[in-house]
């Protein structure tokens, strides 16, 4: 009998640089941050992230891409959700020394589900 895991949906707005690294890694993890990026901020739902991708990543980029994944979510407890704004700005923190272990908690693949240009 296999028991399944409760997960939790995160969306990323991302730009076409770091969806190719994601591709590289599979679309199974994110890549490590850089070093002025001491936090990995997934947010908590699909309209903030496309906000993101659409507003800010097209017009820095040329591109901008929501990507959706899920994480155990008994593991995602150590990270407090936090309001950035306004009611539905939601957003994790995860330093980004602490990456390779989200990573390790991600159920599934990075799916991109929208794209703007």
């Amino acid at each position: 009998m296999t028991v399944q895991r409760a997960t939790t949906t995160l969306w990323r707005p991302t730009g076409p640089a770091e969806l190719e690294l994601v591709r590289e890694l599979d679309w199974r993890a994110w890549p490590p941050r850089l070093p002025e990026q001491p936090i990995f901020y997934p947010v908590l739902n699909e309209e903030y992230a496309v906000r993101i991708a659409r507003d800010w990543n097209v017009r820095h980029d040329g591109a901008g891409f929501v990507t959706r994944f899920e994480v155990d979510t008994e593991f995602l407890r150590r990270y407090p959700v936090r309001q950035a704004g306004g009611r539905t700005i939601l957003e994790l923190w995860v330093p980004a020394d602490e990456l390779d272990t989200f990573n390790a908690h991600i159920v599934g693949t990075i799916q991109v589900v929208r794209e703007f240009h």
